[in-house]
């Protein structure tokens, strides 16, 4: 299956994500962020804070999950920068959405199946705001093709 062919100035679809006690807690303990304030509720609210929050680790693996969603199963994340804004809080909900700000060929001697090299400005916004901004670059590729045509 062809990559995508983006155009710079390309929509990508919004993505809603539910924020939930699970997801924050699990987003953590999987990153390895012992931090209270991503698990114990009474720890973050002693620091200020209405609730726990999401870690950037997770909402950076989020963004990814999102580009590679539109980019397809083979696209190579190449660059993933972000900046935190307002937190994420259990009941939120985040929405994801992007634009595509540039596209490069590939490269005369680029593998086979190689496609455009993309550049897309990211943006997350929740109840409060903007939870995420910034830029990920992803590199498309076509299926690797197995026996007989099939999926490797």
């Amino acid at each position: 299956m062809p990559p995508p062919q983006p155009g710079e100035g390309d929509e990508l679809p919004t993505l809603q994500v539910p924020i939930t006690r699970t997801l924050i807690v699990s987003g953590a303990l999987a990153s390895r962020d012992f931090q209270d304030v991503h698990h114990d509720a009474e720890a973050a609210r002693e620091k200020g804070s209405p609730d726990i929050f999401m870690n950037i680790l997770t909402t950076n693996g989020l963004v990814g999950r999102y580009v590679v969603g539109w980019a397809g199963p083979h696209a190579v994340l190449r660059k993933v920068a972000i900046r935190l804004g307002a937190p994420n809080y259990p009941g939120d909900t985040m929405a994801l959405s992007g634009h595509v700000t540039a596209v490069t060929p590939p490269a005369a001697d680029a593998p086979e199946g190689e496609g455009a090299t993309v550049e897309i400005a990211v943006r997350g916004t929740n109840r409060l705001g903007s939870h995420v901004t910034g830029t990920v670059t992803v590199t498309l590729r076509e299926s690797p093709a197995g026996p007989e045509g099939a999926p490797a």
